[in-house]
């Protein structure tokens, strides 16, 4: 099969996993694991891009839950959390000068999941236990990246490989 069409149904087929298993079993936000999982191929693949992926998307996560724990420290006004932002913001760019970080837009992904996931769970990041917001995004962050590199060694499996040339 081609590279394309070997993809397509690696993608397809783990897309309905991911999506069952967050439904039921692992109730993480499946968004989530589709950033992480796009993440991972956005920074190359492989194992070096499932470390680089996770690394970047949990420094995002880091610097986020720091941004709202700041917030939630304050007197919570809306010129208070556009600070906290803009100064997470601003430790977003300073980290991607790493090279493992290197990739900006996958440190961004961790943030924005981080904040998503407080909102869309309704969960303050203060809250003690596996409720916290910012462990639930994590947990989706490295499933997300397990189901980058499972389907890209799905996808490579299942592609076709020229025929050896007999001289």
């Amino acid at each position: 099969m081609k590279k394309s069409e070997a993809f397509t149904v690696s993608i397809g087929v783990l897309a309905v996993v991911d999506t069952y298993i967050t439904a039921t079993l692992f109730p993480v936000p499946v968004w989530v694991t589709f950033i992480a999982w796009a993440s991972f191929f956005v920074v190359g693949g492989g194992s070096a891009g499932f470390v680089q992926s996770v690394a970047s998307n949990l420094t995002g996560l880091v610097i986020a839950s720091l941004s709202l724990l700041a917030i939630a420290s304050s007197s919570e006004t809306p010129a208070i959390a556009a600070i906290c932002v803009g100064i997470g913001s601003a430790a977003m760019v300073q980290a991607s000068k790493l090279k493992l970080l290197n990739v900006l837009p996958a440190v961004v992904w961790g943030f924005a999941s981080t904040v998503g996931t407080t909102v869309a769970t309704g969960h303050a990041i203060t809250t003690v236990g596996i409720h916290n917001p910012a462990l639930v995004a994590a947990a989706a962050l490295i499933t997300g990246a397990l189901f980058g590199i499972v389907s890209e060694v799905l996808g490579d499996a299942l592609t076709r490989k020229p025929e050896p040339q007999l001289n």
